[in-house]
């Protein structure tokens, strides 16, 4: 195989590093206000003064937590190879309690090679786990309990949760239990004997600010001046970078980007969308490359399939939307043609057709899920009279309407009047 060009090998450099959360959060681990600190600070205390600790790590999903998270924990493993076991559970798989206990158990036997007993009872695992904390502690050796999906451990009795955090009251144990939730209200759903024993630290994960953006973007496509790539190349790709950074189509592009999602994993999706059509014989990554992008990341199949919509349908979609905006308790094929028939009436439109072809029209758009039945009972009623509701939102259907070739006037005035 031939060697690589330089824009190609950049390409690989930049892929690498967006799928590296390590070396996307790098730039916030050097804030003593980061989150990274905050958080490296409550479980290293754990190993340093033998303590116990619990947090939370709450925010929207995609907003870096695990990936911070994950940092902390390589980094302490480093710094302290022989003395921290980590316990990792999820609510998705582990919120029932003995399924969780046992989980416990067999990570704990495996970190300490001992054999695990598929057969122990909840309370078998129990009285282990509680042993194995107070050997650790005595052992100086910290227990990580990293429980994701938190706020799922909190449904049923919450046995977990009470009996690891009761163990922890112990002055021989040394164990910190992080909680990783997308709910801000987390730390409410837990029992008044849990909560008592919960240290009710909580760090909150939010969307990167504008500053954090611009950050991100220059941490992560700027390309390293010391490296095998050839400096004529870096310094040409680095100048085009930053003028297209600083270029205010740019700036709309990342706008659009973040009014849709504005979470740190949907931005790393559009960074590594925007590289991968990088054009390779330039060597560039442009404003174009963005744009076609952003476009790819945010497909709307709604949107996508009001285009193959016949005249006919959208008038049937901006008549159910009227009728919303009159609250009508029930909207169904009737009241949808009498809307239809006011509107020809009032403004002598020029496409009015027949019942049973609006009824076709009628049902392509259940068959597109562009509305749908309201519930599936009466099934013996005819379908003109089942009750129906949309399912595209107002601003999707103008969105829609804009974008129609050859969609009539008078429904863009009809849609701002329902609106």
């Amino acid at each position: 195989m031939g060697v690589d060009s330089p824009a190609e090998q950049a390409q690989i450099l930049l892929r690498t590093r967006l799928c590296n959360p390590n070396f996307i959060y790098t730039i916030f681990s050097d804030s003593p206000d980061s989150n990274y600190s905050k958080l490296k600070y409550i479980m290293s205390s754990s190993v340093t003064e033998a303590c116990n600790n619990s947090a939370l790590l709450l925010g929207p999903r995609g907003c870096g937590k695990v990936a911070i998270l994950e940092m902390v924990i390589k980094d302490l493993l480093q710094e302290y190879p022989d003395t921290i076991c980590v316990i990792k559970l999820n609510g998705l798989l582990h919120s029932e309690d003995n399924c969780a206990l046992k989980e416990i158990a067999r990570q704990l036997c495996i970190e300490n090679q001992l054999v695990f007993s598929k057969m122990a009872s909840f309370d078998d695992n129990s009285q282990f786990v509680i042993a194995m904390l107070r050997e650790c502690g005595l052992a100086h050796k910290t227990i990580i309990f990293v429980l994701d999906e938190f706020d799922l451990f909190t449904q049923g009795k919450q046995r977990l949760l009470y009996s690891l955090l009761d163990a922890m009251q112990s002055v021989t144990s040394q164990a910190v239990v992080v909680g990783v939730s997308c709910r801000l209200d987390a730390d409410q759903l837990l029992e008044k004997r849990v909560r008592s024993r919960f240290s009710h630290r909580k760090l909150l994960f939010l969307p990167p600010s504008q500053e954090d953006l611009q950050k991100i973007l220059q941490h992560a496509l700027l390309l390293p001046t010391e490296s095998s790539l050839p400096p004529q190349y870096v310094a040409a790709y680095n100048k085009k970078l930053l003028n297209t950074l600083s270029d205010d189509k740019f700036k709309d592009i990342i706008d659009s980007l973040c009014n849709f999602d504005a979470t740190f994993n949907h931005l790393l999706r559009f960074l590594f969308a925007s590289v991968s059509h990088m054009d390779t014989k330039s060597g560039i990554l442009s404003l174009d490359n963005f744009k076609t992008s952003l476009s790819s990341i945010q497909r709307q199949p709604k949107l996508e399939a009001l285009q193959d919509c016949t005249i006919l349908e959208l008038y049937i979609l901006v008549c159910l939307r009227r009728l919303e905006g009159k609250e009508q308790e029930t909207t169904n094929f009737n009241s949808v043609m009498k809307e239809y028939k006011d509107v020809h009436n009032s403004f002598q439109t020029s496409d009015y057709y027949a019942r049973n072809v609006c009824l076709r029209a009628f049902e392509h758009l259940l068959q597109r899920q562009l509305i749908s039945l309201v519930d599936n009972r009466g099934h013996s009623q005819s379908l003109e009279f089942r009750p129906v509701k949309l399912l595209i939102s107002s601003h999707e259907l103008h969105q829609g309407l804009k974008a129609y070739r050859s969609c009539p006037a008078i429904l863009h005035k009809l849609l701002g009047l329902a609106v």
